[in-house]
């Protein structure tokens, strides 16, 4: 549902009170007897002011100075109409509770103050969370929202700790005491203890490194002082906590990486016994009445109203459209955990009843639970997407293109040009991981060298051509390659260099330091600090090949959604995904894997593939890496004695530098079955040929049925068969040497009997390959061969191959598959359900261990 976790806990709350499960005869006395009271209360306090100090680490004043005026602006109109509506209806709920049991003997403008506030105070932290998860933050709302929010806490904390002060105070001389040592204690925060502070962390290297172990002892003791202070002059500990957090720095993301070190313990242990406790205060069943009930909606229709007319006005008057002003009203009326905090004081101080405070409960909830939904549909990508071109003038606002050369974010349109023109791959976008960087480079490099005119290394040939002369006219090498760069240089000045695009995702999760990430650093300083990309930029400088990039923080289950997006943002020709070393979303740096990982087993990176090919309209290609381009480095044999380094004995290792592999060539195979999937993979490897260091293989699998094609089966035979004819035959004479056509006949078209005989063609053609293993690849479509096609085991099939070489074919006859190996065409327990569906029945046979085929694999998937 997409709500903020604060809701949950919330609930969890009411359902242990005597709402629900309070009902249970016995139930309290036994969960909560009243002698433990105390000490949870205790602890609860604990927990809240810790939280407080959290509270006060995420708000980040830099953004309130940078937008002030608008931030002031909404803040303030945001704060001021609810405020007033608020002492409005608090004239009617003073008179009709003020008489109800245990509330303190105060007058009527403290509990208009207090009611006042309790409408115009917005949830910061919950206020993240929500911009983030619907990605907003970096959006002109969102950023409106996260200045103004900022200032809103500010002023609501000390607007309640007025309130808190003129309770605790027993006459006007003892409040204006109370405020001017407040106001005191914050000055000497702020110009006595954050200078020392700040000398301290600069000392022990934490400002930049992050806090040690003594840093964070120093700052809860500092954070636990200055709660007993603010305690004991009449003001409310959770001050004390929330002024030390606002001192925290934010240089160097100190404070982010100061609330990774506590935040667990809080978010786990204290806070989850503060919704206990609040719950046990809230009592629905007290709403009892129907004079009750028109409160309820009064103080909901109040706290929506005015928060989000105020602070639509104000962002309208400030230039923004009407429906971007609304989405900010909106999101100001968040309430969530401050506004519980603000009532639980409210209820510790004998200011709201029972019934009032769950009267305010409810408006709590209901606020925060609207504002996703709401801004879901009134501020959708699609009019994002819209609103900024506009702004750029490309479109006008009826969405009519005014200027066709600044259209490049009509991706579907550009894809579906892209697609009836059969144009080669020139946007290519990655998903950038570490574990994948070695392939991934590799192939960029290849792709964005193949037909510009740079040679690395001597053109080569196709093994199949090593017995002959690889001039076929007589003539030397050099004559040859003579007149072959011309032609190189030629074709290269006519075409357009590859572009690639690179994504980094980075998970957002529930932490409310991840929050802060997104929140506090601009994407343009993630992008430019991240190393990856960084070693990404270097790559593309010393390969000459354009490159971009950039960091995208998101929730996990919105990696795939994200990369799509991405993908039709940027009109990408081929989205390029690296399939998971270990199987997992994460990136963390692990052993070697073993025979026995779990690379393919079902899980959320299988998830996360599946859903990245259902959604995009971009042509796909799945990457799974055995080490191409990469060293080959022996892994420990079975039984050998291994054991790990310490500094104190690393000297003594005895490695030795790896020399530069002498065969820097590659190999494609590529089997041909027909199809869109397969028609797009074929122009992919012609385009890869270009490269002079890559050699193809391109195995036209002609299935031979017994049974008669149906005159649309045969229409999409027919249709194939000339495709594949027409780019044999348009291959340019330099490509020839390195590239080879063959012919497979299958005599049997059962499942098993197609992937045995597309594995024992790719095995004896990657044997006889010049390339180490570490430079083959295999290219398959992933709707080669159906998924549900028939899967018995297949009789033995006789196979005969013809191979084109140049100008006339060659009949090699093939031992036939056994109807063992046909067999072990069947469903391998390697490869979880998720995964057979991501890759497909030939991506799975060309990928699994079991079937020894000793090259990367590139499953493609053409745009729909």
């Amino acid at each position: 549902m997409r709500q903020p976790r604060v809701i949950s806990e919330v609930l969890g709350g009411i359902l242990l009170g005597p709402s629900v499960m309070g009902r249970i005869p016995g139930f309290r006395e036994t969960i909560f007897p009243d002698a433990s009271i105390p000490n949870l209360n205790l602890v609860a306090n604990l927990g809240l002011v810790l939280y407080l100090f959290m509270i006060g680490v995420e708000t980040d004043l830099r953004s309130l100075m940078s937008n002030w005026r608008v931030a002031v602006s909404v803040s303030a109109a945001g704060m001021l109409l609810p405020f007033g509506l608020g002492c409005a209806i608090a004239y009617g709920l003073y008179h009709e509770f003020r008489q109800e049991p245990g509330l303190a003997p105060i007058g009527f403008g403290t509990y208009l103050l207090f009611i006042g506030i309790a409408m115009a105070i917005t949830a910061f932290p919950v206020l993240c969370r929500i911009l983030t998860e619907l990605e907003l933050l970096s959006t002109r709302v969102g950023v409106i929202v996260l200045s103004a929010g900022v200032g809103n806490d500010v002023v609501g904390w000390i607007l309640l700790a007025l309130c808190v002060a003129l309770v605790n105070a027993s006459t006007g001389l003892t409040a204006l005491w109370v405020l001017l040592t407040c106001v005191g204690f914050t000055l000497v925060l702020v110009f006595a203890v954050r200078p020392v502070f700040l000398w301290y962390l600069r000392r022990t290297g934490s400002l930049h490194d992050g806090p040690n172990q003594s840093v964070v002892t120093l700052t809860l003791l500092l954070v636990l002082s200055a709660a007993f202070f603010t305690q004991i002059i009449g003001v409310h500990a959770i001050f004390g906590g929330f002024m030390i957090g606002l001192i925290c720095p934010h240089d160097g993301g100190f404070a982010i990486k100061l609330t990774e070190k506590i935040e667990d313990v809080i978010g786990a242990l204290f806070l989850p016994l503060y919704f206990a406790l609040s719950g046990l205060n809230t009592n629905i069943g007290l709403l009892d009445s129907g004079t009750v009930w028109g409160y309820v909606f009064g103080v909901i229709f109040i706290a929506l109203i005015a928060k989000v007319t105020g602070g639509m006005v104000a962002s309208r008057l400030n230039g923004l459209l009407w429906r971007e002003s609304l989405t900010i009203g909106v999101l100001m009326s968040c309430k969530g955990l401050v506004e519980l905090i603000v009532l639980n004081i409210g209820l510790q101080a004998k200011i709201l009843s029972a019934r009032t405070f769950t009267i305010f409960v409810v408006m709590a909830l209901v606020t925060t639970f609207v504002t996703t939904p709401v801004v879901s549909y009134l501020y959708p990508p699609s009019y994002q997407i819209k609103v900024e071109r506009w702004r750029r003038g490309e479109i006008d606002w009826e969405g009519n293109v005014l200027d066709s050369e600044h259209d490049p974010h009509s991706g579907a349109d550009s894809i579906s040009r892209q697609k009836s023109q059969g144009a080669s791959v020139r946007k290519l976008m990655i998903y950038l991981r570490l574990d994948s960087l070695p392939s991934l480079f590799t192939f960029v490099s290849l792709l964005g060298a193949a037909g510009d005119g740079r040679d690395p290394v001597a053109s080569r040939a196709h093994h199949a051509h090593t017995n002959n002369s690889n001039n076929h006219d007589g003539e030397d090498g050099e004559e040859a390659e003579g007149r072959r760069r011309p032609e190189s240089a030629r074709r290269a000045s006519s075409s357009r260099p590859i572009e690639v695009h690179a994504v980094r995702l980075v998970e957002l999760t529930d932490r409310d330091s991840s929050v802060m990430k997104v929140s506090e650093v601009q994407d343009s300083n993630y992008s430019f600090s991240d190393p990856i990309l960084n070693a990404f930029r270097t790559f593309g400088q010393l390969y000459k090949v354009a490159v971009s990039g950039g960091v995208v923080i998101a929730p996990e289950h919105a990696y795939a959604e994200t990369l799509v997006n991405k993908a039709r943002d940027c009109a990408s020709d081929l989205v390029l995904v690296p399939w998971s070393e270990t199987g997992g979303m994460s990136e963390r740096q692990i052993p070697l894997l073993d025979d026995k990982s779990e690379k393919f087993s079902t899980g959320p990176h299988s998830s996360f593939i599946f859903n990245i090919l259902k959604n995009s309209r971009s042509n796909v290609g799945i990457f799974i890496n055995k080490g191409f381009g990469g060293a080959g480095l022996a892994r420990p044999k079975p039984g050998e004695i291994s054991r790990t380094f310490s500094g104190h004995n690393t000297y003594r290792t005895n490695d030795l530098a790896m020399s530069p592999s002498p065969d820097s060539g590659h190999h494609i195979f590529m089997p041909y079955f027909g199809g869109p999937d397969d028609q797009f993979a074929l122009r992919l490897v012609l385009q890869l040929a270009n490269n002079s260091s890559i050699t193809a293989t391109i195995a036209y699998m002609n299935v031979i049925s017994n049974a008669a094609p149906t005159p649309q089966q045969q229409q999409e035979k027919d249709a194939d068969e000339t495709f594949y004819r027409s780019i044999r035959d348009s291959v340019s004479p330099e490509l020839r040497p390195r590239v080879l056509f063959q012919t497979v006949d299958c005599a049997s078209s059962s499942c098993n009997a197609l992937l045995a005989t597309t594995r024992e063609t790719a095995v004896q053609d990657l044997a006889r390959s010049t390339s180490s293993s570490n430079g083959n690849l295999v290219v398959v479509g992933r709707n080669s061969l159906a998924a549900n096609a028939s899967a018995p085991a297949a009789a033995a099939a006789a196979t005969t191959i013809t191979t084109t070489t140049g100008s006339s074919p060659s009949m090699t006859p093939r031992p036939s598959s056994s109807s063992a190996a046909a067999a072990s065409a069947s469903a391998s327990p390697e490869f979880g359900h998720e995964a057979k569906k991501a890759i497909g029945v030939l991506g799975e046979a060309m990928a699994g261990k079991a079937y020894g085929i000793d090259a990367s694999v590139l499953i493609v998937q053409a745009s729909h």
